[in-house]
């Protein structure tokens, strides 16, 4: 390797782990995990609704097949799906540290509901109610351009601590 070369990785590793080390930590609910106890990997399994139609429920994940990742712990229905999270867990777990994604286009960090979801991208979002998932699919591309450009300086603060209004979760299972 040249000398250019190596300079570049070191350079690359250190703005990585610079990176980690300022992250926020995910969104934990009251059951004590990520996603409220629900598989992240199996929504990229299910049909996804078009905008203003009900997504299809999420799927509980099992309280005995769990890893961790961003200081939570996240539950797997299949230890097919939480090896598949162990291989890319950023590419699974939900933007934003599982905070609601129109709560963070508007400037903060809300709970994120585990049923009003959707897969844009490849990536998965949250939001926090019924009427939040209106407002947030009125726009997407910009709401996410928004969210984006907000996460910047919202990351490094602390998760919510609020509970999901009128939600409760039925997961992990056991």
């Amino acid at each position: 390797m040249t000398r250019f070369t190596l300079t570049l990785a070191a350079a690359a590793t250190a703005l990585t782990l610079a990176t980690q080390a300022f992250a926020g930590d995910q969104y934990i609910d009251e059951t004590g995990f990520a996603a409220s106890g629900y598989d992240v990997v199996a929504y990229f399994d299910l049909p996804q609704s078009d905008p203003g139609q009900p997504q299809p429920a999420a799927v509980p994940g099992k309280a005995a097949i769990t890893a961790e990742y961003n200081g939570a712990t996240f539950a797997f229905s299949s230890e097919e799906n939480r090896e598949a999270f162990l291989a890319d867990p950023a590419k699974y777990a939900p933007q934003y540290d599982g905070h609601c994604a129109y709560g963070v286009a508007k400037g903060g960090k809300v709970p994120g509901n585990p049923n009003l979801w959707r897969i844009v991208d490849g990536k998965l979002y949250l939001n926090i109610t019924k009427n939040v998932v209106s407002f947030w699919e009125e726009d997407i591309p910009g709401n996410i351009n928004l969210a984006e450009s907000n996460w910047v300086s919202i990351e490094p603060k602390e998760r919510s601590t609020s509970t999901i209004p009128k939600f409760t979760s039925s997961a992990p299972v056991n």
